[in-house]
């Protein structure tokens, strides 16, 4: 420790480290330290506290160099276990992006599964083919390899180790599926992901010592950090970071392809970052807990890119297994691993402790006041509410012969069913109240559809079509988060749309 008793350098630390003297907490250990002293007891004690999380980032892959064929080839297109792979570069340079599905398995095996394959050794299965030039004569090749045929396995994740994440619902009357899982309709349930207080990013939020050049803990291997990532936005405490490190001496067991049901293909990562005690402030910011770190409830059934918000939570409640949204309990789970990261956190500590893996000062600071921007679009889409008009509608009161004139005055086809507060109940047409009075019912809730479809004013009306092409059905009742009936579109004022945009 520095004369002044008030900061540590690296250097101090890694002597410590290469001395067996280091003391090295897990950030869920600190934590507890802090609460049993104080702030002040615990940056005396402990000169280096570990992170962990365990995830699904999509945004991972590996570079792979193949080595040359005889005859050579210049490799056009590629797939390796029938997963079509980027080819990014010269001649046998290819990216295993982990979000490729399998052209056989579809959703079920993808780049994530072949690299967490060759991590674990396993032979897999490489096709090539290529166009055929003077230099490269050969056109197409089939093998088998294995990581310790390739010359370099360097994995490469643009976007890794997110800070948090939001908890993701569905307000609509349909099951969707998202890359936070399956998510069943009306806020049946609720899903999250990351590690919260355990995350490298909530325990160094000002990156005093998370940088280009930071040595880390990557998919049981060590790996550096080599920039911000893609979408990098700390200023909302969404910081991002770009990792490598050489896949040959990873572990399956912190690298596990995944997949997410009818969404797609991902990959889990074990990433775990030391954050040195340089000073008080550091440890001070090493004590934050799950109760301090709150994220968005947003509504992933409207598919833009600003979602409808039911508020936020804390990652404690999220933990604990039910959160209350509008007044009703809802069951949460997660689809990251908390045991995987305090495992990657413990390990890592543990390569400390046995002098095998000492810290590295970053060349460069992360930016801390960029933000994330959404894409430029030259061309406008129209949304539902471009369509959207008045609904005619009814109570379930109401006489069936009223409804019909209603019907024929109106020139309708369908009748949008509320309550006394204009929230959806159901759904008539004019078929079913021609057959109710050819039958003879006078009752409106022996003849009305109460498991109705619906759209939101702002999602895009390609989606609301699909829906109703889907469905076979002709018109959508758009409704709010509440239910509360906006309006209605038909297909018919669909198809006039987008045949004009067409």
């Amino acid at each position: 420790m520095s004369q002044d008793g008030k900061t540590r350098t690296i250097e101090e630390i890694n002597q410590k480290i290469k001395k067996g003297d280091a003391q090295v907490l897990t950030a869920e250990e600190m934590k507890k330290l802090v609460e049993s002293s104080s702030v002040e007891v615990a940056f005396k004690e402990v000169d280096v506290v570990t992170t962990g999380t365990f995830g699904a980032m999509c945004s991972s892959g590996a570079l792979v160099n193949l080595g040359h064929s005889d005859p050579p080839i210049k490799i056009d297109r590629a797939w390796i276990n029938d997963v079509e792979v980027c080819h990014p570069g010269a001649a046998v340079d290819l990216f295993i992006g982990a979000t490729n599905m399998s052209e056989k398995h579809n959703y079920d095996y993808g780049g994530g599964h072949v690299i967490s394959d060759l991590v674990a050794g396993k032979e897999v299965e490489l096709r090539a083919t290529g166009v055929g030039t003077d230099c490269y004569p050969r056109t197409s090749v089939k093998t088998t390899i294995t990581k310790d045929d390739l010359n370099q396995f360097m994995l490469l994740n643009f976007r890794n180790c997110y800070q948090r994440y939001n908890c993701a619902v569905n307000s609509s009357d349909e099951v969707i599926y998202t890359y936070m899982s399956k998510l069943l309709p009306r806020l049946r349930n609720a899903t999250y992901s990351g590690a919260g207080e355990l995350n490298p990013l909530m325990n160094d939020p000002n990156y005093e010592t998370i940088g280009l050049g930071t040595r880390i803990f990557l998919g049981g291997g060590q790996g550096y950090v080599i920039g911000e990532g893609t979408q990098h936005s700390p200023k909302s405490l969404n910081g991002t970071l770009m990792v490598k490190g050489d896949a040959k001496q990873m572990s399956p067991e912190f690298l596990q392809g995944a997949s997410f049901t009818k969404y797609g293909t991902s990959m889990y990562v074990g990433l775990g970052i030391p954050i040195p005690m340089l000073n008080i402030g550091l440890a001070k910011k090493t004590a934050i807990r799950d109760s301090e770190i709150l994220t968005d409830i947003v509504d992933y059934s409207a598919p833009r890119r600003d979602r409808p918000k039911f508020g936020q939570v804390s990652y404690r409640d999220l933990k604990s297994g039910s959160i209350t949204i509008n007044g009703k309990k809802v069951r949460v789970s997660s689809l990251s691993s908390l045991k995987m990261a305090k495992k990657v956190s413990s390990t890592l500590k543990e390569w400390i402790e046995e002098g095998t893996f000492t810290l590295t000062a970053p060349i460069e600071r992360l930016p801390t006041n960029t933000v994330c921007r959404a894409m430029r679009q030259t061309e406008e889409i129209p949304f539902v509410v471009s369509v959207m008009h008045p609904a005619v509608t009814c109570t379930e009161d109401e006489d069936i012969r009223a409804i019909a004139t209603r019907i024929v005055t109106k020139s309708v086809n369908h009748i949008v069913v509320i309550d006394e507060a204009g929230k959806l109940k159901g759904i008539v047409t004019s078929w079913d109240i021609t057959r109710a009075m050819a039958e003879g019912k006078k009752a409106l809730a022996d003849i009305e559809t109460h498991n109705v479809f619906t759209a939101k004013p702002d999602e895009p009306l390609e989606v609301a079509s699909k829906r109703l092409a889907q469905h076979n059905i002709s018109a959508l009742p758009v409704i709010d988060i509440e239910r509360k009936v906006l309006g209605i579109i038909t297909s018919e004022d669909v198809a006039k749309l987008l045949g004009r945009r067409n």
